[in-house]
C-alpha cells in the first residue's frame, strides 16, 4: 500500500513539472516556402517561319525617248508568300537581332499612258528584305523596329489595244525598308507576328522592245514605293521560358 502512494505521488509530480518543461523549450522556427515567381520568355536564339500577307505598290512611268514627258502612275496590289529565317539575342528586356525574307509576290496594275494612249502594266514578282531589329519585350511579348535593305524582281510591258507591244527584261531593283511587329510566343518556341514594312524602290531606267521584232518602242523611268502588311510565324531554337524564385 505505501508503495502504491508513493508511485502516485511520483507521477503527480512529474505531471506538474513536465508542462514548465515544455514552456522553457524555444519556440519552433517557420520556415515560409520560397515564393515562384512567373516564368520569364527568352528570345533569344535562331528562328525560321513562314509569312504571306498583301501589298500594294505605287509605279510611276516618265517617258524619256522618243518623248519626254509623265505617263502617269498605277498602283499594283496583290499578295505574297514567302519565308524568313534570323537570330535574335536578348539582354534584359532589349533584344536584337537581324533577318533575311524572301517571297513570291502577285502584285498586279495598269494605266493608260497620258502620252501613248497604250497600257501600261507591272507586275512585283518577288522581294526580299535584308534588315536589323531591335526590340522591347515584355516576357511573351515583343514589340520591334527594324530598317535595313530591300530588293524588287518586277516586269514591266506596254500593251496596244490589249497586244503586247512592247516588254522589258525583268528589273531587279534595290532599295531600303523600315518596318515595325508586335509578336507573341504561344509555345516554348513558337510565335506568330503581325508586322509592317515600307518598301524605297530605286528608279531604273528600263527599255521597252517589241517582241516580234526587237525594236525599241521606248525607254522609261520608273519610279514608286510599296508597303507591305503580314502575318509571321516562326519556330526558334534557343532559350528556354525559365520559371525564377
Amino acid at each position: 500500500m505505501k508503495g502504491i502512494l508513493l508511485g502516485a505521488v511520483a507521477l503527480l509530480a512529474l505531471g506538474a513539472v513536465a508542462p514548465a518543461v515544455a514552456a522553457d523549450l524555444p519556440a519552433r522556427t517557420y520556415t515560409k516556402a520560397p515564393e515562384m515567381m512567373p516564368a520569364v520568355y527568352d528570345w533569344s536564339g535562331f528562328y525560321v517561319g513562314l509569312n504571306g500577307g498583301w501589298g500594294t505598290a505605287n509605279s510611276c512611268w516618265d517617258q524619256i525617248a522618243p518623248a519626254v514627258g509623265p505617263e502617269g502612275c498605277h498602283n499594283p496590289s496583290g499578295g505574297f508568300a514567302g519565308g524568313q529565317a534570323g537570330y535574335r539575342w536578348q539582354t534584359g528586356a532589349w533584344v536584337w537581332g537581324f533577318d533575311a525574307q524572301g517571297d513570291w509576290a502577285s502584285l498586279n496594275g495598269s494605266n493608260v499612258s497620258s502620252i501613248t494612249g497604250n497600257t501600261n502594266r507591272s507586275r512585283v514578282e518577288a522581294f526580299g528584305l535584308f534588315t536589323g531589329q531591335v526590340g522591347y519585350a515584355w516576357n511573351t511579348a515583343l514589340l520591334y523596329i527594324k530598317g535595313g535593305g530591300a530588293i524588287v524582281a518586277d516586269r514591266n510591258d506596254i500593251l496596244t489595244a490589249g497586244t503586247l507591244s512592247g516588254t522589258a527584261s525583268g528589273d531587279n531593283r534595290w532599295g531600303g525598308t523600315v518596318g515595325a511587329g508586335l509578336e507573341f510566343s504561344f509555345a516554348p518556341n513558337w510565335s506568330a507576328a503581325f508586322e509592317y514594312d515600307h518598301l524605297f524602290v530605286a528608279t531604273n531606267n528600263t527599255t521597252f522592245t517589241n517582241p516580234n521584232t526587237g525594236a525599241v518602242v521606248s525607254t522609261d523611268r520608273l519610279h514608286g514605293d510599296a508597303d507591305l502588311v503580314s502575318v509571321r510565324v516562326n519556330y526558334r531554337w534557343g532559350g528556354p521560358v525559365v520559371a525564377k524564385y
